[in-house]
């Protein structure tokens, strides 16, 4: 670390930038109580330095992961490792294993490379700009099937999904809050507020129904069928979660698996890797009148209240035991129906023009469901945002 005042001044800065790119809301006044509390330590030391950055940039407790790693990556000793395998080749030790990289080492990697200034060839000509009128890198975007898009596509598909944002449908609950202007009169404060006065009433306490956003159920298959729309359909997920309370998400295959404790960690990466070691089938084959029956069984009562709304997200294509009921996956859908304000069902299958309710599966789930609808891409995703937003006059059965 340089301890020069305008070398330490302008490494902090970029410092900052890095962690910016990273993802960690770092801004001037972090980047200049960062600089006065690096004045006011040992620079010698590198743990007391680490300490002041981290004190003065970090704000959550889920960024200290990201911080660490950038700090390491960028106030590095590049002698540091020389010395170390030197040591271990005098003193007869093998070389340490290189330790595998957490869940942050590749966005911080990422931002490193992106801030380091990039020195074109001599011989490199400058681009040529085409000035027709095409359709836009973003609508191609949204019309693009997740089957159909690149690794690069599906990176940016991903950003576009955290910006999606679903307003809160907020409905009226039964109980009440006081309000000057409120339609009921409340008698109980009216009766309270009198004694005050000797027992004249001399104006009526009004109180008016609590608005509160109804819960959200989420089901998603993660079948073999859905591998390509399931890892997207998660971060869908984990911006929703993010942005609305008491949203509760559930994925199924084989079995049931609750990942809402998992979703809840502001750190996307983070919370599909505690979902990756929670979930034992992924990728796996598909009873979906299994795991419905399982939810109804178990968490129906705990979730599904104050009218939920629950987004079924499969393609129908079950795969029952044999000594299953035929009718076990319409009963499950039909008291999920009934414990649920509005059931909406996700199919990617619904991308083709063409398609037809042929599978058994699929035919005993249809009469269940308030909307068919597609999630196959960006538009779709955004159309189902904007019907949640709907008031219940204006949606209808889709």
């Amino acid at each position: 670390m340089r301890t020069g005042g305008g070398a330490l001044g302008a490494n902090v800065m970029r410092f900052a930038h890095v962690l910016r790119r990273a993802g960690l809301p770092v801004g001037p006044a972090e980047t200049m109580a960062a600089q006065r509390a690096l004045s006011l330590v040992d620079l010698g030391n590198r743990m007391e330095a680490r300490a002041a950055l981290r004190g003065t940039m970090v704000h959550r407790h889920e960024h200290a992961d990201v911080f660490d790693h950038a700090f390491s990556l960028f106030w590095r000793d590049p002698a540091a490792g020389d010395r170390a395998r030197a040591m271990a080749a005098l003193e007869g030790r093998p070389e340490p294993q290189p330790v595998p990289a957490a869940p942050t080492a590749r966005r911080v990697g990422e931002a490193l490379a992106a801030s380091r200034p990039r020195v074109p060839p001599e011989d490199e000509t400058p681009p040529r700009r085409d000035a027709a009128l095409t359709v836009s890198e973003r609508e191609r975007l949204g019309r693009m099937d997740f089957e159909a898009m690149s690794a690069a596509e599906i990176a940016n598909a991903k950003a576009e999904i955290r910006r999606l944002t679903l307003p809160l449908d907020r409905r009226p609950t039964r109980r009440l809050r006081p309000d000057p202007i409120g339609r009921r009169i409340d008698l109980r404060r009216t009766v309270r507020a009198s004694l005050r006065q000797g027992g004249e009433i001399l104006s009526l306490a009004r109180s008016r129904r609590t608005l509160r956003a109804p819960p959200l159920v989420v089901l998603c298959d993660i079948s073999g069928s859905m591998a390509r729309y399931a890892p997207i359909l998660l971060h869908f997920l984990h911006a929703v979660s993010s942005d609305r309370a008491r949203v509760h998400a559930f994925l199924f295959g084989t079995r049931l698996s609750n990942i809402t404790r998992q979703l809840r960690h502001r750190d996307p990466e983070i919370a599909f890797q505690l979902v990756a070691a929670s979930v034992p089938d992924w990728s796996g084959g598909t009873r979906i009148g299994d795991a419905l029956t399982l939810f109804n069984r178990r968490w129906g009562k705990r979730v599904l209240a104050e009218g939920a709304t629950v987004l079924l997200i499969t393609d129908g294509l079950d795969r029952p035991r044999a000594d299953d009921a035929p009718d076990t996956l319409a009963a499950a859908m039909e008291r999920l129906r009934r414990s649920s304000r509005r059931l909406i069902w996700l199919n990617p299958l619904l991308r083709w023009s063409g398609f037809e309710a042929k599978s058994k599966s699929i035919r005993a789930m249809l009469p269940h469901v308030d909307a068919f609808r597609p999630v196959h891409n960006l538009d779709s995703l955004r159309a189902l945002v904007r019907t949640l937003s709907e008031p219940d006059a204006a949606r209808g059965r889709a």
